[in-house]
């Protein structure tokens, strides 16, 4: 018998933000630029469900940004910076945990723990760890 799926929809405003601006850093995004990024102090992530492919969408000031995946299938896709990258996206109870992996041997994780009332995010470079905690939105 199939593991129901838990219900990872949902809409939620950052609320904290620690180690955010030494993650861009290690992953080599310039000094003007994690400035910017890190000057934005409202942020909104949204999944959505349609059939079996999920949608992403971070939102910000700045700029949104939206993937559409399908759980266990790998795709192309590109990093931040505009780098091609190979993106997975897998379902462990309610932790939504995306690897991205590029040809030259980059390497990240982002483990988004998702409850009724928050998300927290956990995201890992190499020994850079970086946590974003998200509440959920008012409906």
């Amino acid at each position: 018998m199939a593991t129901p799926v838990a219900d990872i929809t949902g809409r939620w405003d950052l609320h904290s933000s620690e180690g955010f601006e030494d993650y861009l850093k290690a992953v080599g995004v310039n000094f003007v630029l994690r400035k910017l990024i890190c000057s934005i102090s409202a942020s909104t992530l949204e999944i959505t469900k349609e059939g079996d492919t999920y949608t992403l969408k971070t939102i910000s000031s700045m700029k949104t940004v939206e993937t559409k995946f399908k759980l266990n299938e790998e795709f192309d896709d590109k990093l931040m910076d505009g780098r091609e990258c190979q993106t997975l996206f897998t379902l462990d109870g309610n932790v939504l945990k995306t690897r991205q992996k590029t040809k030259d041997g980059f390497e990240t994780t982002i483990e988004r723990e998702i409850t009724p009332e928050e998300l927290k995010t956990t995201i890992r470079y190499k020994d850079v760890v970086c946590k974003r905690n998200f509440r959920k939105a008012a409906a």
